[in-house]
């Protein structure tokens, strides 16, 4: 008898303290949970960082107007430091690396498609003795025009020139008569100008003309005379700055 109470008295006893040790754990899991949730009901807004930045102020955008010189610096000093990813990308190479890429993946698109643009960039050359205009995206030719060229005393310049001044539907001024020409149908300039030199008053470019039967002759004073329908097809090629190499 004396031994079944004291079994009693030992699962007792277990018992008890099983259940101040749940209530311990349970208290414990409790406070540890209200330290992390109590902060952010307080200020009422989620916490910054890093990911905060970034979805507030996208990269490249403009700090809102009402924020004020330090907050600026914080959002500055949370920014994430590349020095090392971009360090790692090697010298004149055209792809971002790997790492890169998962970093700003937009970005290193952009910068991917910039850099394709910039190998293929678009150039004009002027063959004299052909008689002709090639474009050339890169290495490839593109678009060729037949032309007329400048006459003997006016020859056209040969050299390396950039496209300066485009225009739809030119006033032509006679450089001998001073007999101006104004734009339409049968003007001499037809319907596109596109100039490439200048002595500082006049003026030699591509330009459409109404006299196609004249093209491959060397009869104008010193301008690159096209069919109209060609000189607005040149016109959406190029721009201003544009490489126009003359040879003859």
């Amino acid at each position: 008898m004396i031994r079944n109470e004291s079994v009693a008295r030992i699962v007792m006893f277990l018992c008890f303290g099983t259940a101040l040790l749940s209530l311990a754990v349970h208290w414990r899991i409790t406070a540890t949970q209200g330290q992390f949730e109590q902060p952010a009901a307080a200020a009422g807004k989620r916490p910054e960082g890093i990911y905060g930045v970034l979805g507030e102020t996208a990269l490249g955008a403009s700090t809102p107007a009402n924020e004020s010189t330090p907050q600026k610096a914080a959002r500055r000093t949370a920014l994430p430091n590349f020095s090392g990813i971009v360090s790692q990308i090697p010298a004149g190479s055209t792809e971002l690396s790997q790492k890169m890429r998962s970093v700003f993946p937009r970005q290193a698109e952009n910068s991917k498609a910039l850099t394709q643009q910039k190998l293929t960039k678009t150039e004009v050359v002027v063959n004299l003795s052909d008689r002709r205009t090639y474009v050339y995206m890169g290495d490839e030719v593109i678009a060729s025009y037949p032309i007329a060229v400048g006459k003997k005393g006016w020859e056209t310049p040969t050299g390396s020139f950039r496209v300066t001044h485009m225009q739809h539907d030119p006033i032509w001024r006679h450089p001998i008569t001073g007999k101006v020409f104004p734009s339409g149908a049968d003007s001499p300039l037809g319907e596109r100008w596109i100039g490439f030199w200048s002595d500082g008053r006049n003026e030699i470019g591509f330009h459409g003309t109404p006299d196609t039967h004249l093209l491959g002759a060397a009869i104008s004073h010193g301008c690159l005379r096209m069919r109209n329908d060609d000189v607005r097809l040149l016109y959406e090629q190029v721009k201003v700055g544009t490489l126009v190499t003359v040879r003859d």
